[in-house]
Protein backbone atom coordinates (compact mmCIF):
# COMPACT_ATOMS: atom_id res chain seq x y z
CA UNK A 1 0.00 0.00 0.00
CA UNK A 2 3.02 2.40 -0.27
CA UNK A 3 1.35 3.88 3.37
CA UNK A 4 4.41 6.81 4.54
CA UNK A 5 3.74 9.63 7.24
CA UNK A 6 5.86 12.58 7.70
CA UNK A 7 8.32 12.26 10.76
CA UNK A 8 7.17 14.54 12.78
CA UNK A 9 3.71 13.23 13.12
CA UNK A 10 5.44 9.61 13.44
CA UNK A 11 7.01 10.82 16.37
CA UNK A 12 4.33 12.52 18.46
CA UNK A 13 2.01 9.68 17.46
CA UNK A 14 4.37 7.14 18.53
CA UNK A 15 2.45 5.48 21.43
CA UNK A 16 -1.08 5.08 19.14
CA UNK A 17 1.29 3.18 16.32
CA UNK A 18 2.61 0.84 18.99
CA UNK A 19 -1.07 0.62 20.67
CA UNK A 20 -3.13 -2.65 20.63
CA UNK A 21 -6.22 -0.75 19.09
CA UNK A 22 -3.73 1.02 16.09
CA UNK A 23 -2.76 -2.69 15.13
CA UNK A 24 -5.75 -4.21 14.76
CA UNK A 25 -6.94 -1.19 12.57
CA UNK A 26 -4.08 -1.77 10.37
CA UNK A 27 -5.03 -5.68 9.87
CA UNK A 28 -8.69 -4.43 9.15
CA UNK A 29 -7.51 -1.38 6.72
CA UNK A 30 -5.02 -4.04 5.36
CA UNK A 31 -7.44 -6.73 4.42
CA UNK A 32 -10.23 -4.10 3.47
CA UNK A 33 -8.11 -3.06 0.48
CA UNK A 34 -7.49 -6.32 -0.20
CA UNK A 35 -10.98 -7.50 -0.67
CA UNK A 36 -12.48 -4.66 -2.45
CA UNK A 37 -11.40 -0.99 -4.09
CA UNK A 38 -11.36 1.41 -1.51
CA UNK A 39 -10.07 5.05 -0.86
CA UNK A 40 -8.11 7.00 -0.94
CA UNK A 41 -5.35 5.19 -2.28
CA UNK A 42 -2.81 3.76 -0.23
CA UNK A 43 0.04 6.04 -0.55
CA UNK A 44 -2.96 8.65 0.19
CA UNK A 45 -3.94 7.72 3.91
CA UNK A 46 -1.78 10.24 5.75
CA UNK A 47 -1.41 12.70 2.71
CA UNK A 48 -2.68 15.01 5.35
CA UNK A 49 0.06 14.24 7.99
CA UNK A 50 2.79 14.47 5.22
CA UNK A 51 1.71 17.80 3.45
CA UNK A 52 0.94 19.52 6.94
CA UNK A 53 3.94 18.25 9.14
CA UNK A 54 3.00 18.98 13.59
CA UNK A 55 5.16 22.03 14.02
CA UNK A 56 3.55 23.64 10.43
CA UNK A 57 0.07 23.40 11.87
CA UNK A 58 -1.84 26.14 12.15
CA UNK A 59 -5.69 25.45 11.15
CA UNK A 60 -7.01 22.31 11.74
CA UNK A 61 -10.42 21.70 9.86
CA UNK A 62 -12.00 18.26 10.82
CA UNK A 63 -13.93 16.33 8.19
CA UNK A 64 -15.75 13.07 8.44
CA UNK A 65 -14.91 10.29 6.37
CA UNK A 66 -13.10 9.96 2.52
CA UNK A 67 -15.01 10.57 -0.57
CA UNK A 68 -16.26 7.16 -2.14
CA UNK A 69 -16.35 7.05 -5.58
CA UNK A 70 -13.68 6.88 -7.80
CA UNK A 71 -11.20 9.59 -8.31
CA UNK A 72 -12.06 11.87 -5.53
CA UNK A 73 -10.66 11.14 -2.25
CA UNK A 74 -6.82 11.72 -1.80
CA UNK A 75 -6.43 11.96 1.73
CA UNK A 76 -7.08 15.50 2.90
CA UNK A 77 -10.36 16.22 4.18
CA UNK A 78 -13.54 18.33 1.72
CA UNK A 79 -10.24 18.10 -1.24
CA UNK A 80 -10.32 16.20 -4.78
CA UNK A 81 -7.62 16.38 -7.32
CA UNK A 82 -8.48 17.53 -10.64
CA UNK A 83 -10.09 16.68 -12.83
CA UNK A 84 -12.36 16.05 -10.50
CA UNK A 85 -15.28 18.78 -10.30
CA UNK A 86 -15.76 20.31 -6.44
CA UNK A 87 -18.43 18.25 -4.60
CA UNK A 88 -21.83 19.98 -3.17
CA UNK A 89 -19.86 20.60 0.02
CA UNK A 90 -17.02 22.16 -1.49
CA UNK A 91 -18.80 24.38 -3.56
CA UNK A 92 -20.09 25.88 -0.25
CA UNK A 93 -17.30 26.69 1.27
CA UNK A 94 -15.76 28.39 -1.88
CA UNK A 95 -19.12 30.42 -1.93
CA UNK A 96 -18.43 31.13 1.85
CA UNK A 97 -15.01 31.87 0.89
CA UNK A 98 -16.42 34.39 -1.91
CA UNK A 99 -18.64 36.37 0.69
CA UNK A 100 -16.03 36.63 2.84
CA UNK A 101 -13.27 38.12 0.30
CA UNK A 102 -15.60 39.53 -2.12
CA UNK A 103 -13.90 37.45 -5.25
CA UNK A 104 -14.68 34.53 -7.03
CA UNK A 105 -13.09 31.54 -6.67
CA UNK A 106 -12.83 29.15 -9.28
CA UNK A 107 -15.29 26.52 -9.07
CA UNK A 108 -13.55 23.88 -11.46
CA UNK A 109 -10.75 23.05 -9.28
CA UNK A 110 -11.73 21.27 -5.82
CA UNK A 111 -7.55 20.41 -5.02
CA UNK A 112 -6.43 21.78 -1.61
CA UNK A 113 -3.54 21.37 -1.59
CA UNK A 114 -1.88 24.49 -1.34
CA UNK A 115 -4.37 25.08 2.30
CA UNK A 116 -2.63 22.20 3.51
CA UNK A 117 1.19 23.50 2.30
CA UNK A 118 0.54 26.66 3.94
CA UNK A 119 -0.53 24.89 7.75
CA UNK A 120 -4.23 23.61 7.42
CA UNK A 121 -4.36 20.33 8.31
CA UNK A 122 -7.16 18.74 6.34
CA UNK A 123 -8.01 15.95 8.93
CA UNK A 124 -10.97 13.15 8.47
CA UNK A 125 -12.18 11.60 11.66
CA UNK A 126 -11.98 8.20 9.74
CA UNK A 127 -8.91 7.95 7.07
CA UNK A 128 -10.13 5.59 4.93
CA UNK A 129 -13.67 3.50 3.37
CA UNK A 130 -14.96 1.34 0.84
CA UNK A 131 -15.71 2.14 -2.44
CA UNK A 132 -19.86 3.32 -2.57
CA UNK A 133 -19.87 2.71 0.97
CA UNK A 134 -19.84 5.83 3.24
CA UNK A 135 -18.66 5.23 6.60
CA UNK A 136 -17.93 1.51 6.45
CA UNK A 137 -14.61 1.90 8.01
CA UNK A 138 -15.69 3.79 10.81
CA UNK A 139 -16.03 1.95 14.37
CA UNK A 140 -12.32 0.29 13.75
CA UNK A 141 -10.39 2.65 15.31
CA UNK A 142 -9.47 5.43 12.88
CA UNK A 143 -11.87 7.81 15.36
CA UNK A 144 -9.72 6.51 18.38
CA UNK A 145 -6.23 7.66 16.43
CA UNK A 146 -7.78 10.86 15.30
CA UNK A 147 -8.76 11.68 18.76
CA UNK A 148 -5.20 11.55 19.82
CA UNK A 149 -4.16 13.65 16.47
CA UNK A 150 -6.89 16.47 17.69
CA UNK A 151 -5.19 15.96 21.49
CA UNK A 152 -1.97 15.61 20.66
CA UNK A 153 -2.35 18.96 18.42
CA UNK A 154 -4.38 20.80 21.68
CA UNK A 155 -1.79 19.74 24.36
CA UNK A 156 1.68 20.47 22.56
CA UNK A 157 1.10 23.41 20.03
CA UNK A 158 -0.41 26.80 20.80
CA UNK A 159 -2.73 29.52 18.92
CA UNK A 160 -3.85 27.35 16.53
CA UNK A 161 -7.41 27.70 14.61
CA UNK A 162 -9.70 25.16 15.06
CA UNK A 163 -12.97 24.91 12.68
CA UNK A 164 -15.68 22.58 13.75
CA UNK A 165 -18.09 22.64 10.68
CA UNK A 166 -21.12 19.95 11.82
CA UNK A 167 -21.71 18.28 14.66
CA UNK A 168 -19.34 15.36 14.26
CA UNK A 169 -16.28 17.79 14.29
CA UNK A 170 -17.97 19.47 17.21
CA UNK A 171 -18.32 16.78 19.39
CA UNK A 172 -14.74 15.56 18.59
CA UNK A 173 -13.46 18.93 18.87
CA UNK A 174 -15.55 19.25 22.61
CA UNK A 175 -12.06 19.07 24.60
CA UNK A 176 -10.03 21.70 22.81
CA UNK A 177 -8.87 24.41 25.35
CA UNK A 178 -10.35 27.16 24.27
CA UNK A 179 -8.11 29.43 26.22
CA UNK A 180 -4.93 28.18 24.28
CA UNK A 181 -6.30 28.19 20.77
CA UNK A 182 -9.50 29.79 18.93
CA UNK A 183 -12.10 26.90 18.44
CA UNK A 184 -15.02 28.18 15.64
CA UNK A 185 -17.96 26.04 15.34
CA UNK A 186 -20.43 26.24 12.74
CA UNK A 187 -23.21 23.75 10.92
CA UNK A 188 -21.57 21.16 8.33
CA UNK A 189 -21.06 22.61 4.94
CA UNK A 190 -22.93 20.20 3.22
CA UNK A 191 -26.34 21.60 0.96
CA UNK A 192 -28.36 20.13 3.53
CA UNK A 193 -26.93 22.53 6.54
CA UNK A 194 -25.39 25.52 4.85
CA UNK A 195 -27.89 27.64 5.21
CA UNK A 196 -28.25 27.07 8.53
CA UNK A 197 -25.20 29.06 9.75
CA UNK A 198 -22.10 27.68 7.45
CA UNK A 199 -23.23 30.76 5.80
CA UNK A 200 -22.18 33.42 6.33
CA UNK A 201 -20.03 32.54 9.74
CA UNK A 202 -16.82 34.87 8.96
CA UNK A 203 -14.63 31.76 9.79
CA UNK A 204 -11.89 32.45 7.42
CA UNK A 205 -11.45 36.19 8.08
CA UNK A 206 -11.69 35.27 11.61
CA UNK A 207 -8.88 32.58 11.46
CA UNK A 208 -6.66 34.81 9.57
CA UNK A 209 -6.95 37.79 11.89
CA UNK A 210 -6.11 35.35 15.04
CA UNK A 211 -3.05 34.08 13.32
CA UNK A 212 -2.12 37.83 12.19
CA UNK A 213 -2.89 38.99 16.04
CA UNK A 214 -0.27 36.08 17.28
CA UNK A 215 2.16 37.37 15.04
CA UNK A 216 1.82 34.39 11.83
CA UNK A 217 0.97 34.68 8.03
CA UNK A 218 -2.70 34.40 7.66
CA UNK A 219 -4.36 31.61 5.33
CA UNK A 220 -4.14 32.38 1.32
CA UNK A 221 -7.80 30.60 1.46
CA UNK A 222 -8.22 31.22 -2.02
CA UNK A 223 -5.76 28.76 -3.60
CA UNK A 224 -7.58 28.94 -7.49
CA UNK A 225 -8.54 32.14 -9.04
Amino acid sequence: MQVKIDPSWAAVLKPQFESDYFRQLAEFVRAAYRAGVCYPPGRFIFEAFNRTPFDRVKVVIIGQDPYHGPRQAHGLSFSVLPPTPPPPSLVNIYKELESEYGVRANRTSGDLTRWAGQGVLLLNSTLTVSEGKPMSHAGHGWERFTDAVVDVLNREREHLVFLLWGASAQKKGAAIDRKRHLVLAAPHPSPLSAHRGFFGCGHFRAANDYLVAQGLAPVDWLPVQ
